[in-house]
């Protein structure tokens, strides 16, 4: 691996975790569609920009997470989740902080950049929100437990209710259901990483809910996120009078999920975290499919 190179920073922004980006925008995107009669192209550029701001987001909350885990001694040799660029020296921590930096600055000009094509400038407060966030989760919440409160925000309610917003102007009861159902689904990914390393974050001082909680909480917490996502995307989906039928398929793949994670622990795990995130895509495709069927 070169140190610093191209596929080292590939690694590092994990490809696999920009599903959780992409899904959410998807959701308020399509409802914003189904919702107006006619959307101008201001609204469709106002949408591309949004996903662009949220995978840009992304990847800046994972080298924040790879380089404030790796300077507080959290990626210790016992690791059992993939390989962190900082801490198997793939990327330097000086060349991070700049990665970081560029990738934060980038993000804030898409940001103003949406903002003013939407001309909707009461929203800089949340894209302030989103950058602090970022920081916020790894430095801070995430060693209290809050990290599933921001997942459930930032990954569901956020960028499904205000892509909405930035197309629309509006706010709907089941855009408030599909975003809630998004996090929940989204935070499935989160469940899976802390059950893993529930022992070294225990002994890392990494207080999440399931080193809190214990393991089983945590098996009986992913299966529950999948159960009421499913619930409330149909909801949101019947309310509408579209096929809500179409989000059984995302229960039957969380469950199938679930069930393996039951009888796998450590290492093993990972491959749960590549089937979490696929689960998450399906949700959002299952959800913004519905929304546009006839």
């Amino acid at each position: 691996m070169k140190t610093n190179g191209l596929k080292a920073w590939v690694l590092a922004a994990r490809p696999k975790t920009l599903t959780g980006a992409v899904a959410p925008v998807l959701v308020g995107g399509m409802l914003a569609y189904t919702d107006s009669i006619q959307l101008t192209s201001y609204a469709w550029w106002s949408g591309m920009l949004c996903l662009l701001f949220a995978v840009v987001m992304q990847i800046d909350a994972n080298l924040v997470n790879d380089y404030y885990d790796f300077k507080k001694g959290t990626d210790r040799e016992d690791r059992l989740g993939p390989e962190r660029a900082c801490a198997q020296g793939w990327i330097t921590p000086k060349a991070m902080q700049c990665g970081i930096g560029i990738c934060t600055i980038f993000a804030c000009l898409v940001g103003l950049v949406i903002l003013f094509v939407s001309q909707r400038w009461e929203l800089l407060i949340v894209g302030i929100a989103c950058v602090l966030g970022c920081f916020l989760y790894t430095i801070k919440f995430s060693y209290l437990g809050l990290g599933d409160i921001l997942v459930l925000l930032f990954f569901g309610i956020v960028p499904v209710g205000f892509t909405y917003y930035v197309m629309t102007g509006g706010w709907t009861l089941p855009l408030s259901l599909a975003g809630i159902g998004m996090g929940l689904a989204t935070d499935n990914l989160l469940i899976v990483n802390n059950y893993r390393d529930r022992h070294q974050d225990a002994i890392s001082g990494k207080k999440t809910i399931i080193v809190r909680m214990g393991g089983t909480f945590g098996l009986r917490a992913y299966l529950w996120c999948g159960i009421i996502a499913t619930i409330l995307g149909m909801t949101a989906l019947y309310m509408m009078d579209k096929p809500y039928w179409f989000m059984l398929g995302y229960l039957l793949l969380n469950i199938m999920t679930w069930y393996k994670m039951c009888h796998l622990d450590g290492k093993a795990l990972n491959g749960v975290l590549g089937k979490t995130a696929r689960n998450i895509f399906l949700y959002g495709l299952l959800l913004a499919g519905a929304m546009v069927a006839a």
